[in-house]
């Protein structure tokens, strides 16, 4: 059997493909002036990156780039760094868990934009360090209007990363997002004025960053922490502790290890007391 027909058959039986499938043939039941619009984003690929490529370059289409040249770029970006696709399926299956919105697999690759700018972003990234500086800077300002997300594409990013909403959410040049990190809109990770060199927040893993959290400065959130929403954060954050308020400060534990996959955003009274 050739290598060709082995990996399409794998396709075929990719088990996150075939969910993303089956929600695509769902919509084309049942909503009929959807069904062109599936078919091209989902039904007519024969996997899992080819669509989520196709469905990110028809939105950041424009009469600068068009969407065959992006499709191009991140087809070619795939082929060289497989590991683009990895933490995108690690990415979409955070989403799943973690988003009640997300009731079947295809919801996020068809209208996430938080989903959306994530991945347009690993793409950026990699294009970046591959020399392609201006082209990624064009991928940061066409996600910025398209999906209101604004993130330079030298920041690294872990897996299982979530951006939940993503309009308003800015992240600064050197700042780093570990892995199961969620981050809902409004998040700020920023600097503190006009200092030049590594100067944004470093965000460690099991995060959760509440809604307009702003996070200042080369400060660092440590594994399992929780910022609540609205604070505003100008120090470190020890590991599994929550911090609030404005400046925001140590309320207690942040409940578990892994706060950023667990998605609580309410402060216990016990949080509230400090224990």
């Amino acid at each position: 059997m050739s290598e060709l027909k082995s990996q399409t058959i794998l396709h075929r039986v990719d088990p996150l493909w075939l969910a993303v499938r089956d929600g695509a043939e769902q919509i084309r039941k049942a909503e009929p002036s959807l069904a062109s619009f599936v078919e091209s984003t989902i039904l007519n690929h024969d996997r899992l990156e080819d669509a989520l490529i196709y469905r990110l370059a028809t939105r950041l289409d424009h009469a600068d780039v068009s969407a065959y040249r992006i499709r191009e770029a991140f087809t070619r970006s795939l082929e060289q760094d497989p590991e683009i696709a990895e933490a995108m399926r690690v990415d979409l299956a955070a989403t799943l868990e973690r988003d009640p919105a997300s009731e079947r697999a295809v919801v996020p690759i068809l209208y996430f934009k938080g989903f959306h700018a994530l991945q347009t972003h690993r793409f950026a990234h990699f294009l970046l360090t591959e020399g392609r500086k201006d082209f990624a800077l064009y991928l940061q300002s066409r996600s910025s209007q398209v999906f209101q997300v604004d993130m330079n594409p030298a920041v690294r990013i872990g897996r299982g990363v979530m951006f939940d909403h993503g309009t308003g959410i800015v992240v600064g040049e050197t700042a780093t997002i570990g892995d199961n990190t969620s981050v809902l809109q409004g998040v700020t990770l920023g600097g503190t004025g006009k200092e030049s060199g590594d100067r944004h927040p470093k965000v460690g893993n099991g995060v959760l960053l509440g809604a307009g959290a702003k996070i200042l400065g080369n400060i660092k959130i440590g594994h399992g922490a929780r910022v609540a929403a609205g604070s505003v954060v100008l120090k470190d954050v020890p590991a599994n502790k929550t911090v609030a308020g404005v400046p925001a400060k140590v309320v207690g534990s942040s409940g578990c290890p892994t706060p950023g996959c667990a998605m609580d955003q309410m402060l216990s009274s016990s949080t509230e007391n400090g224990s």
